[in-house]
């Protein structure tokens, strides 16, 4: 596309070159490739279980991990509003129609967290409690309490602002408890915790500004230095939106760009300085009292990861030393094999020159274990063994919208899916020299989305980057584990909260 000087000066204020925009708009016309998947990642096939002395295993493993000197970090992505947590809300404020969802709602009022904060909101705004106007059939006087700006404006804050949980004689946002649960596992030998949140900019002084209130008490009753630090998703990632016929999308004349989801943090992953880094949605958290499986898995997760890293770091160096003998090549082979669950068709037939060549760039990549969880119905990308673009096999999360639909093959694959990703993920993100990888190296450019939005009455074409622990981790050496469904919690909507995962 031709450019003029508000594009070209537009362009250089966020960080994007004139090739980006083009590959952009050609990638919104022309969509992503349909992935190739072998089969379906099951227990067994693609997802290890875990035995009570391999769990005892890996547990040891992390502790000694942390005991001598390792470097860990918990990334925490909370960049969006509330807002979809709140949608049947909002709705019923606008057309007061009441559902199933909303007779949930204030049928169980009492039990949220924040009742208190709504009661005394419902009082300073209306000069009277939640259970006058309920009764007064004031409802939606109640709900705009909770959602609106002149309320608690809970449906345009963070997550990790909200209150989600009672706590003793306080209660907790989702950013406490993220702290507390980074007490039970990611201390390093000295003590600290490093947490890091990925934050809207619109969001950055409300969270700066909690944080600094919470830290005393948090630090007092666990024990720990909290070092939490933010950074936000940068602008240069952002993408840019067309029409339904290909071409830009503009408002006032100027190219529309928007935040390119989640794929679009693998920049801030990258500037992490530890080694081992614990990825976790915010809105994935539970009390103390419920967190004891959450801690034992997460350390399960960083053990795994660390003894992979360990076997990867000595198989390397034989590998750099000189050339291995046969049998030490088939021992990395089978390891490639039954481990990392990465093949590549003729990988036996290869001289012992080309197989030692082929094994040390297969290990040579950042190494995640991602924990899945058996699907009893919770939304989520699911686990597949996936033909990649050098004709290699290897584990890979992938999204439905991924998938060809009209593929009879496909879809039966899908079936037969197990398990589901919960965002449940330990990273090793440094090479075997302690420098961390240029993880742009790693992602595969043709998994990126597309999808249909609205935007002031116009239907337009979003581009996604490709997601954080889909494309943009394609090609990462992965090992996918099983976790117990009640290390996955997430708040989806404001009614989860009441579930009993989520009550002290």
């Amino acid at each position: 596309m031709t450019l003029d000087s508000r594009d070209i000066n537009q362009l250089k204020a966020k960080g994007i070159s004139e090739a980006q925009l083009n590959l952009q708009l050609q990638n919104l016309r022309t969509g992503f490739p349909y992935l190739h998947v072998l089969a379906p990642a099951t227990p067994g096939n693609g997802i290890l279980t875990l035995t009570d002395q391999e769990r005892n295993k890996y547990t040891g493993a992390w502790e000694r991990y942390l005991r001598n000197g390792g470097t860990v970090v918990k990334m925490v992505p909370a960049s969006g509003a509330a807002s979809r947590m709140f949608k049947d809300l909002f709705t019923f404020a606008a057309d007061g129609v009441k559902t199933p969802f909303i007779d949930k709602f204030f049928a169980d009022i009492h039990e949220f967290a924040f009742f208190r904060e709504l009661d005394d909101t419902c009082r300073r705004l209306y000069n009277a409690d939640v259970d006058t106007l309920t009764s007064a059939g004031r409802l939606t006087d109640v709900v705009n309490a909770l959602i609106a700006p002149e309320g608690l404006n809970y449906g345009q804050l963070p997550k990790a602002m909200l209150t989600f949980h009672k706590a003793a004689d306080a209660t907790r946002t989702p950013l406490e408890e993220h702290l507390a649960e980074g007490a039970g596992y990611a201390a390093d030998a000295n003590g600290n915790v490093h947490v890091h949140f990925t934050v809207s900019p619109d969001h950055i002084e409300l969270m700066r500004t909690k944080i600094a209130a919470a830290l005393p008490a948090m630090e007092m009753e666990y024990g720990k230095h909290f070092t939490v630090d933010m950074s936000i998703q940068k602008p240069s990632t952002d993408t840019v939106a067309a029409n339904l016929d290909g071409t830009p999308y503009r408002e006032d004349g100027e190219l529309f760009f928007r935040p390119a989801g989640h794929g679009a943090l693998l920049e801030n992953l990258g500037e992490m300085k530890e080694a081992v880094v614990f990825i976790k949605n915010i809105d994935n958290v539970v009390p103390d009292s419920r967190r004891a499986s959450t801690l034992e898995y997460k350390q399960i997760l960083g053990g795994l990861l660390v003894d992979a890293q360990q076997r990867i770091a000595h198989y390397s160096d034989l590998l750099r030393c000189g050339l291995p003998s046969r049998p030490v090549l088939n021992e990395i082979l089978d390891f490639m094999h039954n481990t990392l669950f990465t093949t590549g068709e003729g990988a036996e037939d290869m001289d012992d020159l080309e197989l030692a060549d082929y094994l040390l760039c297969k290990l040579d990549r950042p190494v995640r274990v991602c924990g899945m969880v058996r699907n009893d119905g919770e939304p989520g990308g699911g686990p597949f063994l996936t033909y990649n673009p050098d004709g290699t096999v290897s584990p890979q999360i992938l999204e439905s919208s991924q998938l060809n639909p009209k593929s009879e093959q496909t879809q039966r694959l899908l079936k037969e899916s197990t398990h589901f990703n919960p965002v449940d993920l330990a990273c090793f993100i440094q090479d075997v020299e302690g420098e961390t990888f240029n993880l742009q190296d790693f992602v595969d450019p043709d998994t990126g989305f597309i999808s249909q939005k609205s935007r002031k009455g116009t239907e337009i074409k979003a581009l996604e980057l490709p997601g954080l622990w889909n494309g943009s981790m394609s090609d990462w050496n992965t090992i996918f584990v099983e976790v117990p469904a009640d290390t996955f919690n997430p708040v989806k909507t404001v009614n989860d909260l009441l579930r009993d995962a989520h009550k002290a």
